[in-house]
């Protein structure tokens, strides 16, 4: 179904606004509680929030039904639920580790390491602009990690961490673009799909450290449940409001929207929680926005001379 621009604006919008909570979200989980539990329980109240729109379109009886999928379908759905498995506990550790802010910050490495796959595995040249704001983003992610200095011996290891957070997000997304333009899986089943798995793979994982009890504790914690429940209910509405706000706005659009999601981070950590920003976390965030506005807009232009040349 199409919608109006406008629409599309407004989705990609409440997208910056959960974005830039999210961080913040992650942490207000009772403190000492698990982490890995955490990134459980918020994945089976992602999946609790995205089956009612799986339902709905299985009741509608049109391409919504998954039908006989192949085995690379199958590979790459085992093989990106991993991933966003693996990251999702890494988002919850990074954003206690390393802070709110500063992982929001790294987050935004996600376009430098999605054009590296394009690069080496989709044949895409980069022009010298998109080259340059790449290394401008790179050296502000190194001031952020550095925390400030560039001094090697002044790493945060936890900033540096939060970068495999966007890493993982690159490559299962490039692998997830094959399924969503070649089969006839929709967005919201591919959500299910990769959530479930996720679920599997944590489980087993917390199994296997030996943390089964104290999962199962804290499905009956009142604070901790509300608090997975509302991390899981915001991140798949982000989720799912980015695909739609994707069908009436281009790709370029929706994310200069969310780029100034660190702000939101920063803007919440210190009106709401009254907590402090470093001057290097704020300079680091303005480099990194100036980036990703400059590798937008010299995309649009190569898309565009690439367009008037064929």
């Amino acid at each position: 179904m199409n919608r109006s621009p406008r629409v599309g604006v407004i989705l990609a919008l409440l997208c910056l606004l959960i974005l830039g909570a999210m961080p913040v979200l992650s942490n207000a989980r009772p403190a000492g509680s698990s982490g890995l539990g955490f990134a459980i329980w918020l994945s089976v109240w992602q999946l609790v929030a995205a089956l009612p729109l799986f339902l709905f379109e299985r009741g509608r009886n049109q391409r919504h039904r998954i039908g006989n999928v192949g085995r690379g379908t199958i590979a790459i759905a085992l093989l990106t639920g991993a991933m966003f498995g693996l990251a999702t506990y890494m988002y919850v550790v990074a954003a206690e580790m390393a802070g709110p802010v500063s992982m929001v910050i790294a987050l935004q490495a996600y376009p430098l390491f999605a054009m590296l796959w394009e690069m080496l595995f989709l044949g895409r040249r980069k022009t010298r602009a998109e080259l340059l704001f790449t290394l401008l983003m790179i050296a502000a992610l190194v001031y952020l990690t550095t925390s400030g200095t560039f001094r090697i011996a002044d790493i945060s290891w936890w900033s540096a961490f939060a970068l495999g957070i966007p890493l993982l997000w690159s490559i299962a997304h490039i692998l997830l673009r094959r399924v969503l333009t070649t089969t006839p899986i929709t967005p919201n089943q591919v959500t299910i799909s990769r959530v479930a798995i996720s679920i599997v793979l944590l489980l087993l994982l917390a199994l296997g450290t030996g943390e089964g009890d104290a999962l199962l504790a804290l499905s009956v914690d009142p604070a901790f449940q509300w608090a997975a429940a509302i991390m899981g209910v915001a991140y798949y509405l982000e989720l799912i409001l980015w695909f739609y706000a994707m069908q009436s706005i281009d790709v370029s659009t929706g994310s200069s929207i969310t780029v100034p999601a660190p702000a939101v981070t920063m803007a919440i950590s210190v009106l709401v929680l009254g907590q402090g920003v470093a001057g290097y976390q704020v300079l680091a965030m303005l480099f990194i926005v100036l980036a990703m506005y400059g590798l937008l807009l010299a995309g649009k232009r190569r898309l565009a001379a690439e367009s008037a040349a064929r």
